[in-house]
């Protein structure tokens, strides 16, 4: 069944044309009301969210397909992400789509308010020519202190260190190595920071703690003439105090590109010609928005295919080498999640899961969700992550284990499942890490599962394989991979047939009715 995405977002068209090439239907409904959201998300396994789209329980409640959230830019305040993680919803964000544009604009404030360009502009549109009105400062020789040394403010520290700028800061949780290697004096406390800046920007979440940051009490402790530029979110500058101290002239120029209620037309600052205010551009690229939209189109695809989702913001993080080694077996498990569940015909009650080989010390947390994932989506409970597929799994009275095999005999590594007796095993192959079905029930086999297949157990003998060609072929049904496997005490053989579309239930009573079978499967993938 062919997922459906729908998308509030006005994404570039390079971010819709990646799904629909990937087999999705995307649907397109800009900035809806709560109402028309709510009436509209139930057929939906994805959805990607403009910021003023607002993610409530209430919308959680009505979207009984919903697998992943994507915010196609950095933030994701407009989502509740509790709610989301309690429904096993994904919630994910392009992180590093605008961190660019966003360092860049910062700059471009920072020259802004120094050398009152707005305003000289202006004047200039005015039919005046007013230059002693307009002088400025250099930034050259200057000190900027950067608080916040993420990705932002990292590539804000090189750009501001090729204007020969003098760099320290403030953040708790920067090491000492990556300030080192920006060129970053880094002090733990406020205080020496505010007293020697010449310019300061801000690059920090908008969290309890950083709302308020900046009120009267630091901005008494800067240098006379300071710069400040906020171009990350609104709210850590009190701008009521801001304003009194820029009327005051302790403080030479402003520059705002994000404010505590967007979009925002009034502020004490809008009267002063030394603050320069933009309405929120810094994502406002070509460039930024082209990634953004192929950045988070990327993201929610591999979610919805099981892949895992590397700017989850809902998930415990793993570390890159916990990705690196259990990532390319998700599709794996959750094909073999699908695989059990399609064959037992309803919920196995107990699951275990083995890693074999190169893969047994991973953490089998990932693995498990995708073969939970793969096993359950039918029932609309959402998607397993590694963060809360035991807790979800108890709660469906579930029970699941975990164990590690040494040897993976004539493998580098696999994985086995057990549920409820049934057993599939499966590997990966070649430099695309391509899923092959090594086992199942106890049978051994090798083949690349594809997305329609029949699995046929019985008695073996002459003949059978000709006849299932021959019944297939009627009607129109093309055998395009097929493997045999045996067991050594037992005269049954079980083959695993890949077809190239679907089979109806006639041509499947005619095969039970023709060929001595023990059991016929018709599986979907």
């Amino acid at each position: 069944m062919t997922k459906k995405i729908l998308v509030t977002e006005d994404l570039v068209a390079e971010g819709i044309e990646s799904l629909t090439e990937r087999g999705f239907q995307v649907d397109v409904l800009i900035e809806p009301t709560p109402e028309a959201l709510i009436g509209a998300i139930a057929p939906y396994d994805g959805l990607i969210v403009h910021p003023n789209t607002q993610v409530t329980t209430a919308l959680l409640d009505a979207a009984e397909n919903l697998k992943i959230i994507g915010r196609a830019g950095v933030t994701v305040d407009n989502i509740d992400i509790d709610a989301a993680t309690e429904r096993g919803i994904i919630v994910c964000n392009a992180p590093n789509s605008n961190v660019i544009s966003a360092a860049e604009h910062t700059m471009a404030l920072l020259l802004a308010a120094a050398r009152h360009i707005p305003e000289a502009s202006a004047s200039m549109h005015a039919g005046q020519w007013r230059r002693a009105d307009f002088m400025g400062c250099e930034l050259y020789g200057k000190t900027l202190a950067i608080f916040g040394l993420g990705r932002v403010g990292g590539l804000v520290a090189e750009r501001a260190a090729a204007f020969g700028m003098s760099l320290i800061g403030h953040d708790p949780y920067c090491s000492a190595e990556r300030a080192l290697h920006l060129g970053v004096k880094l002090y733990e406390d406020m205080a020496p920071v505010l007293a020697q800046a010449d310019f300061i920007t801000v690059h920090l979440p908008r969290t309890v703690n950083t709302r308020g940051m900046f009120g009267a009490d630091e901005f008494a402790a800067m240098k006379d003439g300071v710069v400040l530029v906020n171009a990350a979110r609104g709210g850590i500058f009190d701008v009521d105090a801001l304003a009194d101290f820029v009327a005051a002239g302790k403080i030479f120029g402003v520059g705002l590109d994000s404010f505590d209620e967007e979009p925002c037309t009034d502020s004490p600052l809008h009267g002063f010609s030394a603050a320069v205010l933009t309405p929120h551009l810094s994502p406002m690229t070509h460039e930024a928005q082209r990634r953004a939209s192929t950045q988070i189109a990327e993201a929610v695809a591999t979610g919805l295919e099981g892949g895992m989702v590397a700017t989850a913001v809902n998930l415990a993080p793993l570390p890159p080498e916990v990705i690196d080694a259990v990532g390319p077996y998700v599709p794996a498990c959750k094909m073999m999640g699908s695989l059990a569940s399609q064959i037992l015909g309803h919920t196995p009650r107990q699951v275990k899961l083995e890693l074999a080989g190169a893969i047994r010390d991973a953490d089998p947390a990932p693995l498990l969700a995708a073969v939970l994932d793969g096993g359950l989506s039918y029932r609309r409970i959402g998607s397993f992550t590694a963060a809360n597929a035991e807790a979800i799994a108890a709660s469906h009275g579930i029970a699941v284990s975990t164990a590690r095999i040494p040897d993976a005999q004539e493998y580098a590594s696999y994985v086995r499942l057990s549920a409820d007796g049934i057993e599939v095993a499966a590997t990966l192959y070649g430099t695309e890490h391509i899923p092959r079905i090594i086992s199942l029930l106890d049978y051994k086999i090798d083949i690349a599962p594809a997305k329609q297949s029949l699995v046929f157990e019985y008695v073996d003998g002459p003949g059978r394989i000709g006849t299932i060609g021959t019944i297939l072929g009627k009607v129109g049904v093309n055998i395009t991979t097929m493997q045999i496997g045996t067991k050594p005490s037992e005269d049954c053989a079980l083959v695993y047939m890949n077809v190239d579309r679907p089979v109806d239930d006639e041509v499947l009573s005619a095969l039970f009715s023709t060929i001595e079978l023990r059991n016929l499967w018709r599986l979907v993938l």
